[in-house]
């Protein structure tokens, strides 16, 4: 019987694991933790680190006898950053220097046509559209110039929270800025994106250079994905991960979400009856600030294929909403009901305390058509079940969370 995908793969991330333990006993946050030796079994007996645990001490719950953080960061072997804090207060984060970009290069590559752009151009150049306050690495509050934005072959573009108050002239030196640049891919949070795509769409601007777009920093919707396509005409692909763990999952050619594993061994625990479970990963890259069994915040469904194993993404936790019968219905149940729709270019959509729900959008030009709007409000009561008609208010902006993160589906407190 010949081996899978899968079981090649978890015996790699088990093999790479095993010879890291003796390392990461060193660290004081795992030294009366982490058995002599580990597999799938008795990994999944461990305890998770918590948020709390890496915030405790930090960053002397990582650092190895004999290390000193201002030591390793005079010798400038080590970065530390902040994650964006989407459900709780901001997370400090330790990792080499070229850790970043190594383990992204490795989530990219799992996609052939994004692999086959990265060998054309080794020094690919990317335009980044993101919120400052979203951006793990380089955060933006304050207007500074191109040349300060420049990264080696990365132009961070936008300056704003809230894309949906940019005056047409901000726009168009953004535009203009990755006009000049000529980035082989943009790597975009999906709402900032959409509506600077709009804006191009306006204006019958175009990037010749352009070979795909990288969505990343949040969950991408079908609304999102659908006006990106449209308006930049190149391939649409989602990267998923957080600040602290790095690329989890990356969006091949043929759409499944693969997992990265050279990056991370997976796990989805307390699954429900359709198998969505929340995500744990073990980090197997980052030997600074190693993370065993650090649970996300996310939902995420696995998916065992003849060729390898997919993992759909459901959204965070804190933003499931609740169906008639107590259903839990994530972000991305939710927002396959707009799939086909025209004319939104954001939406959020609100339970209240009594499962009343009411949906905000955005229109993108002059609005969704009424048959199409009512279409997607038919799923939504279909799926979700409310004890009244939706409310539906079109709406010039919706805001960011303090983070900077937007929330598609949310409950009321």
């Amino acid at each position: 019987m010949l081996a899978t995908p899968e079981i090649i793969c978890e015996a790699a991330q088990l093999s790479r694991l095993q010879a890291l333990l003796p390392r990461w006993r060193e660290a004081p946050l795992y030294h009366n933790r982490l058995p002599s030796r580990v597999n799938g079994a008795r990994l999944s007996r461990l305890p998770f680190t918590t948020k709390h645990e890496i915030r405790l001490d930090f960053p002397r719950n990582f650092l190895r006898p004999g290390q000193r953080l201002e030591t390793l960061l005079a010798e400038k072997r080590v970065e530390v950053e902040h994650t964006s804090g989407t459900s709780e207060e901001r997370l400090p984060v330790l990792f080499g220097l070229d850790w970043w970009d190594g383990q992204e290069e490795r989530a990219l590559r799992l996609n052939s046509l994004v692999a086959g752009v990265l060998d054309r151009h080794p020094q690919a150049r990317r335009a980044t559209l993101t919120t400052p306050a979203c951006n793990g690495r380089v955060c933006f509050s304050a207007f500074r110039s191109r040349s300060y934005r420049t990264a080696g072959a990365t132009l961070f573009v936008n300056l704003a929270r809230i894309p949906f108050v940019l005056a047409d002239s901000e726009m168009k030196r953004m535009a203009d800025e990755i006009g000049e640049w000529a980035p082989q891919f943009l790597d975009v949070d999906p709402v900032h994106g959409a509506w600077f795509a709009l804006h191009c769409e306006r204006q019958g601007i175009r990037f010749p250079a352009l070979k795909f777009v990288l969505c990343s920093y949040e969950f991408v919707s079908v609304v999102h994905r659908r006006i990106l396509q449209r308006v930049f005409g190149a391939p649409v692909f989602n990267l998923y991960g957080s600040t602290e763990t790095g690329h989890l999952v990356m969006e091949d050619e043929r759409g499944d979400m693969k997992p990265v594993c050279e990056n991370a061994y997976l796990e989805v625990v307390e699954p429900d009856e359709r198998g969505i479970g929340d995500l744990v990963a073990t980090t197997l890259t980052n030997d600074y600030m190693p993370l065993l069994r650090y649970r996300i915040g996310d939902l995420v469904e696995r998916h065992e294929q003849p060729y390898g194993t997919a993992c759909l993404v459901h959204g965070r936790s804190r933003d499931v909403l609740s169906g008639r019968d107590g259903r839990r219905i994530t972000t991305l149940q939710a927002d396959q009901c707009f799939a086909g729709a025209d004319g939104i270019a954001h939406y959020q959509l609100r339970q209240d305390k009594n499962k009343g729900l009411r949906l905000r959008l955005v229109f993108d030009g002059n609005g969704p058509a009424p048959e199409g709007l009512k279409e997607v409000v038919s799923r939504l009561e279909t799926l979700l079940e409310p004890p009244g008609k939706i409310a539906v208010e079109p709406v010039k902006l919706l805001p960011p969370t303090p983070s900077g993160k937007f929330r598609l589906t949310c409950r009321s407190p």
